[in-house]
């Protein structure tokens, strides 16, 4: 099982956007502590793995060790951290995942606050 972390900020974000939805959100996004494995790969930047989950038209970005979400089984994956640090819709998807990227690039994984 592993351990999902979603920052405050986007947090926030889905609280003031969704409102009354967002304990739906939420709840999806805690449904990857039991599959890990789940959402779409967009690429890896340092070794660290940066993953997309999709409500509706939106996207909730994530990140996690490139290496134990490739390798190890789930029952191995107790250990794994999945950080939520971004959110976006169809028309900003591309800006998105490049800002991530840079941040990876510059600072790593603990740029994301």
């Amino acid at each position: 099982m592993a351990r999902v972390e979603i920052i405050k900020s986007l947090g926030e974000e889905i609280k003031k956007k969704f409102k009354g939805e967002s304990h739906q959100i939420v709840k999806l996004l805690y449904s990857l502590e039991d599959n890990p494995k789940k959402g779409k790969f967009l690429g890896n930047v340092s070794g660290t793995s940066i993953k997309e989950l999709k409500y509706k038209s939106f996207r909730f970005y994530f990140i996690a060790d490139g290496y134990k979400i490739k390798v190890m089984s789930e029952e191995e994956l107790s250990d794994l951290l999945l950080k939520f640090v971004r959110m976006s819709d169809k028309k900003t998807q591309q800006k998105t995942i490049d800002e991530i990227r840079q941040i990876l690039i510059k600072i790593g994984p603990y740029g994301f606050k």
